[in-house]
């Protein structure tokens, strides 16, 4: 049985199904992060996701600033160099969306800098945001598409 998303779908259908086009997903800059700079960590298959085009990662130019931005902080020690190659790993999988004007709706949502990830959901007809931030979490039962840990996609990916 897969998981109920917003409207009682089965967010789950959409993952399984291997022959038709891959599920259009946004992927938080947290998660990305992990999966890129910890290559063995515990989100090493959602880089093989993407890299198999099990998933098709949607980016817009808020998503993709955002991490740029964050792959060059000082704590994660990398070099423009290191930072060029992981973002040549998963940029090329990613289907860029351009955010209308106006953008749309969203619910509200405590964090501002979540609202491209939402806006990014909706204009690219995600089936899936997919996120490991607790304000975009609690959204999950009042957001269509679906809203989704890290864990649970996973899990719905192998189903």
């Amino acid at each position: 049985m897969g998981a109920a998303g917003a409207g009682g779908e089965d967010v789950a259908q959409p993952m399984r199904q291997r022959t038709a086009a891959p599920p259009r997903v946004v992927l938080d800059t947290s998660l990305v992060l992990s999966a890129l700079v910890f290559a063995q960590g515990r989100l090493a298959p959602l880089r093989q996701a993407w890299q198999t085009q099990r998933i098709q990662p949607l980016v817009s130019r808020d998503t993709t600033a955002e991490l740029i931005r964050v792959l060059a902080y000082p704590k994660f020690k990398l070099t423009p160099d290191e930072q060029q190659e992981l973002l040549a790993d998963y940029l090329p999988c990613c289907t860029t969306v351009r955010i209308p004007e106006p953008p749309p709706a969203t619910p509200e949502c405590r964090d501002p800098c979540d609202v491209p990830f939402l806006q990014l959901a909706l204009a690219g007809r995600a089936q899936a945001l997919v996120t490991g931030d607790r304000d975009l979490l609690s959204l999950a039962g009042s957001f269509a598409p679906s809203i989704v840990g890290a864990d649970e996609f996973l899990q719905m990916l192998q189903a």
